[in-house]
């Protein structure tokens, strides 16, 4: 299957493993919820029912900080461009008022960016991830 859309999750190189998998989970969630991605339930051979994921792969991508906030000034600024952030302050966080709330307290460019999860048409999401390595 073919797609005219990309998704493209990019975490701060700093992260501890469990952050960035933390990160990219709460990041997702935000595309998924609001972009229609999600596919049909999948079935076992004993007809057990689990959960739909993503129709789309999902590319993630390794920057630094200043790397993050550039992509995410030019991504506020392209049209068509679904932008997801989580920033630093959200790992002293423990429901999501309280998220907002940390991300009400700072301009865009003052967030403390740890990732950014972008979807858009395929050569805009790429035009804006070129040059970014492939997350280790």
């Amino acid at each position: 299957m073919k797609f005219d859309t990309k998704i493209k999750i990019v975490l701060w190189e700093g992260l501890k493993p469990w952050q960035a998998l933390n990160v990219t989970a709460f990041l997702m969630s935000g595309i998924a919820g609001t972009q229609e991605i999600i596919g049909k339930p999948y079935v076992d051979a004993e007809g057990h029912q689990y959960l739909p994921m993503s129709q789309q792969p999902i590319m993630i991508h390794g920057a630094s900080k200043e790397q993050l906030q550039e992509l995410l000034q030019k991504g506020l600024f392209s049209e068509g461009l679904a932008v997801s952030i989580y920033t630093e302050e959200l790992f002293e966080t423990f429901d999501d008022e309280a998220n907002r709330a940390s991300v009400a307290g700072y301009q865009a460019q003052e967030l403390n960016l740890v990732g950014i999860g972008l979807r858009g048409k395929k050569n805009k999401v790429d035009r804006l991830t070129k040059g970014l390595p492939l997350h280790e």
